[in-house]
């Protein structure tokens, strides 16, 4: 295995990496029990891209034993998101290569740590976007271990190395691993990123209330999800698209209420003042004027897309209306666990489109240019071969 290289020099004085190069992380985790260094490892296999060409290819690597807190699972199948492209390519400025990507893993468990409590062999669990957090900070000690400072990602953590699901097996500590409900088809995946991104801030915002006028920008992975969330919610949903064609997906096969095409400004004007939250899906840089004369007064617009470049944000539309600007990023393990169950009752899950693993670079081109509906699912159980 070569060595790990961070390809940007802007990555170092990005706010966000520098912040987390100063935590001293090494010996918080040493002393935590997290992670450790010296730890016994076992070869693992996956496939992992190199530079910023994306292009992932056979990989072989190391993961630490099972410790005493750990369980460690076969990966069957792992999501692809929108933000393992944004990573692969360092677009956001701040990845390690090489990188395994891939935070919506759902597997067998294969073995358990002595202290293991909640798993046995042979449960059914998912892995998403975190696997580690201080678990002593205000923001854990509230169920709210996305937002711990020294939370450590499922992938190209910054601060420790980490290996995706887009490999054969995982090893994670217990708190963050979740029971995966039996009445939910494995494939469901997404729902690890896609489903917490989007069912979270409807929850923390009240705009999980029957009745409320809801819209989503954006119809892809993230969007369809919340289409999904809304109505079993109970609310009235209405999609904003750039994109005509949408409309028949939106209403007719996905049950939302009511389309709107953005760049209609007739469309927009008729709605304005309509809605009681938006929630913006978006990761290209576009205009959020117009989201912002959607909503009625106190109306909330949440950003849950990642821009790599900064949006405008006028004052006026907020002061005269009291209006929210927030954002909001995945979601503890507590409210990951039901959102899960809350799937699992309501039976909610992804659109998905399952592809062998040595179709992941079509997947990825594919996925660039938002080919696909609405999520890719690697079937890692039965197409991952090592070299």
């Amino acid at each position: 295995m070569g060595p790990r290289t961070i390809n940007s020099p802007w990555c170092i004085n990005h706010p966000i990496p520098k912040l987390f190069y100063s935590l001293q992380i090494l010996d918080h985790y040493q002393n935590g029990g997290q992670f450790t260094c010296n730890r016994a490892s076992r070869k693992a296999f996956g496939w992992a891209a190199r530079d910023t060409s994306a292009v992932l290819s056979p990989f072989n690597f190391s993961r630490r034993e099972t410790g005493e807190k750990d369980v460690q699972f076969k990966v069957l199948y792992c999501g692809i998101c929108h933000s393992d492209l944004h990573m692969l390519k360092n677009e956001w400025g701040f990845t390690t290569y090489p990188v395994v990507a891939g935070h919506e893993i759902v597997g067998v468990v294969t073995d358990v740590g002595s202290k293991v409590e909640r798993f046995k062999v042979g449960d059914k669990v998912g892995v998403g976007g975190l696997v580690g957090s201080c678990r002593h900070c205000e923001h854990c000690a509230s169920d709210l271990e996305n937002y711990c400072p020294t939370s450590v990602g499922t992938y190209n953590d910054l601060r420790s190395t980490t290996y995706g699901g887009f490999s054969d097996f995982m090893v994670c500590d217990e708190h963050f691993v979740l029971k995966w409900p039996e009445n939910l088809p494995m494939e469901a995946a997404p729902l690890l990123c896609a489903g917490i991104t989007t069912y979270s801030p409807l929850k923390y915002f009240g705009l999980d209330k029957p009745g409320m006028n809801i819209g989503v920008v954006g119809l892809g992975g993230l969007g369809h999800m919340f289409v999904k969330y809304a109505k079993a919610f109970g609310s009235k949903v209405t999609v904003i698209s750039t994109s005509a064609g949408k409309k028949e997906e939106a209403i007719e096969r996905l049950g939302a209420d009511s389309f709107l095409v953005s760049r209609d400004p007739e469309q927009m004007q008729a709605a304005a003042s309509t809605l009681d939250g938006v929630i913006d899906t978006v990761s290209a840089v576009h205009p959020i004027l117009p989201l912002l004369r959607l909503l009625k007064t106190n109306g909330k617009l949440v950003l849950v897309g990642a821009p790599e470049k900064p949006l405008d944000l006028p004052a006026f539309p907020l002061i005269m209306g009291r209006k929210l600007v927030a954002g909001s990023c995945i979601g503890g393990i507590k409210e990951t666990q039901e959102m899960l169950d809350f799937s699992a009752k309501h039976n909610i899950t992804p659109n998905v489109e399952i592809v062998p693993m040595d179709y992941i670079n079509t997947a990825m081109e594919r996925l660039a240019i938002a080919d696909v509906k609405y999520r890719f699912v690697l079937d890692i159980g039965k197409t991952l071969k090592s070299a």
